[in-house]
């Protein structure tokens, strides 16, 4: 291993390791990596193989990912802005979650007072929920609409075209989650 590879390895091994209460006899009874190899490992001494990596990621719970990428803060922060908004017919949609949740999508819908959102249909057993966070938004799904008010939420299959839009002279704005197979209570 080179680089910054190995000391992202050195670094991350020992902070895991650390954050989780363990020491390197433990890892190594854990992983069946000799103690002293765990050391290097820590230390950015130690060239691995694949079957080692593995070995030591398992004993931390963590993937190989998390073993060799850059060290994460313990917080990071993603500022207000900074995160991709993609606008359509008077809507605008922000997304609310700086990475990837399989499955699911999490998103701010902000709606001018002139403005709708059709969406398409989602995969069979898809949910979808929306919480009106200003104004009236109003939500029709298959032939029926919903008026909702702040602090609202409208449940409903997402596997069929939706559409959003604010009623009166004012923009509406509310959160939509869409999970996959979510069964109502």
């Amino acid at each position: 291993m080179t680089g910054d590879v190995s000391t992202h390895l050195a670094s991350n091994i020992k902070r895991l390791r650390e954050k989780q209460g363990l020491s390197q006899q433990k890892c190594s009874e854990l992983s069946g990596v000799p103690r002293p190899t765990w050391a290097n490992l820590e230390t950015g001494q130690a060239n691995p193989t694949l079957a080692v990596l593995v070995r030591v990621a398992t004993a931390l719970q963590v993937s190989l990912e998390d073993l060799i990428g850059a060290p994460q803060d313990a917080v990071q922060i993603y500022r207000a802005g900074s995160l991709p908004e993609r606008k359509r017919s008077g809507a605008a949609i922000q997304r609310l979650v700086p990475e990837d949740v399989v499955g699911i999508e999490i998103d701010n819908v902000d709606i001018s007072s002139s403005g709708s959102l059709r969406t398409v249909a989602h995969r069979a057993g898809t949910r979808e929920f929306v919480i009106c966070t200003a104004g009236r938004l109003c939500v029709s799904v298959a032939d029926e609409e919903a008026e909702l008010s702040p602090g609202d939420v409208a449940a409903y299959r997402a596997d069929q075209k939706r559409t959003y839009r604010a009623r009166g002279r004012q923009r509406a704005a509310g959160t939509r989650i869409v999970t996959p197979g979510s069964v109502p209570s």
